[in-house]
């Protein structure tokens, strides 16, 4: 047998099986959140061993690093890749704030998994994960912020604090995870286009007035 495609074929198998693994912890995260998971809960669900999730991750600890990496690059790379097929800032601004909201609605469980990671778990250095700065997070706030100061900049929206402005938004997209008598009140394209509406009307501020004084000629 050529010992390249053995390689190869025992190297699918075990990412299959980390996959396996990190789907199973997901599904553990969603339904009894961090503090109670454990490596036999999350074997319990993926059927298998326990021994075997400790051959691909050195503990739970392992195992959430890995799991917390691949939750915010796949979010991250949603949103992105949705904010990238737009041009103008108000677009981009609209479409940032309604993938934001969709992810949440069609990966749920993804997302319960992340916030449970993110607020329950700490760094080797005993550090919480909310209190780390981390590029992928950094890299959805950075990318709002540049698409209000673009904004800004061609005269489009009005003058505002853009890390303000930026952390309102961030702060209006994670409370309806968070907020659970909004759930109840309103579904999330309701939500979703609500609050796409007040943030358009909040970044146009003085420059929607000018526009709106001149007749809305340019």
């Amino acid at each position: 047998m050529d010992d390249n495609k053995s390689t190869g074929g025992q190297s699918f198998i075990a990412e299959a099986r980390r996959e396996q693994i990190v789907d199973a912890a997901i599904k553990t995260l969603d339904e009894i959140g961090y503090l109670k998971s454990s490596l036999a809960q999350i074997a319990k669900r993926a059927r298998i061993s326990t021994a075997l999730i400790s051959y691909h991750f050195a503990d739970k600890e392992d195992l959430m690093n890995h799991l917390l990496m691949k939750l915010v690059e796949e979010s991250t790379s949603y949103i992105l890749e949705r904010v990238g097929r737009e041009q103008m800032p108000q677009e981009k601004l609209n479409a940032f704030i309604v993938a934001s909201l969709a992810y949440q609605g069609t990966h749920h469980a993804h997302n319960a998994a992340l916030i449970e990671i993110f607020f329950n778990a700490r760094t080797p250095d005993n550090i919480p994960y909310y209190k780390v700065n981390d590029d992928e997070v950094d890299a959805i706030m950075e990318e709002l912020r540049q698409i209000l100061h673009e904004g800004q900049k061609q005269g489009i929206f009005g003058e505002f604090n853009i890390s303000v402005m930026a952390n309102m938004i961030q702060g209006a997209i994670g409370e309806y995870m968070f907020n659970a008598s909004i759930t109840k009140e309103m579904d999330l394209e309701t939500y979703s286009g609500e609050l796409v509406r007040i943030v358009e009307r909040a970044v146009k501020g003085s420059a929607g007035n000018a526009e709106a004084s001149s007749g809305g000629v340019t």
